[in-house]
This record gives structure tokens, C-alpha cells and sequence, in this order.
């Protein structure tokens, strides 16, 4: 199969017949081979009644029915486990990404050899509440992720080799940061493409302003996951070790003043008197409690499951 479209929903009714009937055309005019997978992420809506109506007049239709809402994440890790195409395409349900840009996206995969490909939303129909905080947003992603060529993490476009979308846990909200979670499992063939953006036809948006609030605590997760996941000594380690030395050498700076006091008969203040001796002795507790949370955090790493799980894209074996 060519083409597994997986769209993530949650009240979009209406838009349903049009969406696929725009898909099928696409398809149709290129003759690919596809699937269109409706994850239905617990709408309160009829969007369920539309997705079997489809589903029984389309045999390319399929549809996965969340008891709940659960978010964009677990839709899309459910879509990506069920998907079969050679190349996979996420986009939103409510007609503000455009079909017409799957061939190019599809070429983009097989012919220029990305492994995933992400939309760009250029010219945007969305208030300036909401495209001036998505801008500060995407410069702070591109500098920690190191991926500099993409201009919008979060556009709900995209295309990806298949071996990429099996090979990726998305939960979570970590959906706006695939392309981040792609480049940590090996797949750095990161590229981007300028697409078109529509204004919503049907229904309102389902995100608010916290969704930045919660990105930027998401990013700061998945930075320290990919940086220190593995090795957390090498971090809390590091910085237990640094305050326990600075909060020791000050504690023997305080007492070496008072004995050198007393061994001069000049009248000083108790050690306990100073401040400094309490800013030392919390230094050297709090830096011991870093040290042991390093040393936990690495016996919990060591006893993974996953310890060795290194993505490996290729191998060559002697034949007996």
C-alpha cells in the first residue's frame, strides 16, 4: 500500500464527508493506493455515526473509537500502530490542511529519500493571539532540538517513511515535537515543506493558550530524556558533586577563621552565628541528594527493559 492517511479528530461532524471525499480525489487522480484512518478521540458529537457510514461505503476507510478524550497523542500512537502504507500522513480533521499536498509530500518520502517531512503553514488565517506565541514557540524548539529547518513544529501536516512512525513512542503531549522524537531515535533526514493553510470552515478550535505553557514544559522533558535519560548520573552526579565540593570548602573556610582566631586570642563569633555556615551545610545536603538521586535514577535506568533497545536500521550477517 502507497499511503496510510491517519487524521486525529474530536467533534468535526461535519467536515468528515468533505475531507475524505477530497482525499479519495487526491488519491484517485494520482492512482496511489491508500488507507484513511479516522481516530475518534472521544467526541461528544455524531462524528463516530459518520466514520461507519463512510467505512461502509469506502472499503479504504478504518476508524478507532476512544471511550474518552484523551488528546492528540494517544490518537496519533494509535493511528501509527495500525498503519500499513509505505508512507504516512497526519493531518487535522478540520479542513485546514489541504489533500492536495500529499503527492508532493508522498514524493518528497520515496524520491528525495526524507524520512519525514513537515508542513509549513507560511500564511496563516489564525489571530495574532495565537500565530505570535506559536512563532516564539518554534524558535525555542528549533534551538534546543538542534533542527533548524523547520519553521512549524506543530503543524498537524505531515509525511513520514513508515519505518519512523514505527519506530517512535508518541504519548503524552508530545505530539508537536515527532519531529524531535524522530531525530532521537536516528531518523535526522528531516526536511520541510511550505503548505497551504485554510481558514476553519466548520466547529472552533480545541486548544487554548495553555497548550504553550504545557509545550514548553514537554520540551524540557523530552530535552533531559534525550540528553540524560540513560545516564542521570552524569547530570544530578555531576551537580551534587559540584555543591557538596563548593558548601564543604566554605564550611572549612568558616572554621579555619575561627581557629586561626582563637590561635591569635582575637575574640570571634561563634561558627553558628554565621549565615555562611548554614548557606554551606544546605549546600552540602542538598548536593548529597542530588548525588543519590543520580545514583537512583541510574539503578532504575540499568534495570530497563529497554536499556538496549537501539534502533538499528541495518545489518549484514555471515552465512553458515
Amino acid at each position: 500500500m502507497d499511503i496510510s492517511v491517519i487524521i486525529p479528530l474530536y467533534n468535526e461532524a461535519e467536515s468528515l464527508p468533505e475531507l475524505y471525499s477530497w482525499i479519495a480525489r487526491v488519491m484517485s487522480a494520482e492512482h496511489f493506493s491508500y488507507e484513511v484512518l479516522f481516530i475518534n478521540d472521544g467526541s461528544t458529537d455524531t462524528s463516530w455515526s459518520v466514520i461507519e457510514q463512510l467505512a461502509s461505503e469506502h472499503p479504504e476507510v478504518r476508524g478507532i473509537k476512544f471511550r474518552r478524550n484523551y488528546g492528540k497523542s494517544p490518537a496519533l500512537y494509535c493511528g501509527f500502530k495500525e498503519a500499513q502504507g509505505d508512507v504516512v500522513i497526519t493531518m487535522d480533521a478540520d479542513l485546514q490542511d489541504s489533500p492536495d499536498e500529499i503527492p508532493a509530500l508522498y514524493r518528497m518520502i520515496t524520491v528525495e529519500g526524507y524520512d519525514l517531512v513537515s508542513g509549513y503553514k507560511q500564511k496563516r488565517y489564525d489571530p495574532l493571539s495565537k500565530t505570535i506565541p506559536t512563532k516564539l514557540f518554534n524558535a525555542t524548539v528549533r534551538r534546543i532540538s538542534g533542527i533548524h529547518n523547520l519553521h512549524d513544529f506543530n503543524c498537524g501536516l505531515k509525511a513520514y517513511r513508515r519505518d519512523v512512525v514505527k519506530n517512535i513512542e508518541v504519548y503524552g503531549e508530545m505530539h508537536r515535537f515527532i519531529p524531535y522524537l524522530a531525530k532521537n531515535a536516528g531518523f535526522d533526514r528531516i526536511g520541510e515543506k511550505v503548505v497551504q493553510h485554510q481558514a476553519r470552515k466548520y466547529g472552533k478550535s480545541k486548544f487554548g493558550l495553555n497548550r504553550f505553557v504545557n509545550g514548553y514544559l514537554d520540551l524540557m522533558t523530552l530535552w533531559f530524556l534525550s540528553s540524560f535519560g540513560r545516564k542521570p548520573m552524569h547530570v544530578f552526579g555531576f551537580l551534587g558533586s559540584i555543591m557538596f565540593f563548593i558548601g564543604f570548602v566554605a564550611a572549612i573556610i568558616i572554621g579555619a577563621g575561627k581557629l586561626i582566631a582563637l590561635a591569635h586570642g582575637v575574640p570571634h563569633r561563634l561558627v553558628t552565628d554565621s549565615p555562611y555556615f548554614y548557606i554551606s551545610l544546605t549546600m552540602m545536603i542538598i548536593g548529597t541528594q542530588l548525588f543519590l538521586a543520580g545514583f537512583l535514577g541510574d539503578l532504575i535506568s540499568r534495570s530497563s527493559s529497554t536499556r538496549n533497545d537501539y534502533q538499528i536500521e541495518e545489518a549484514i550477517r555471515c552465512g553458515k
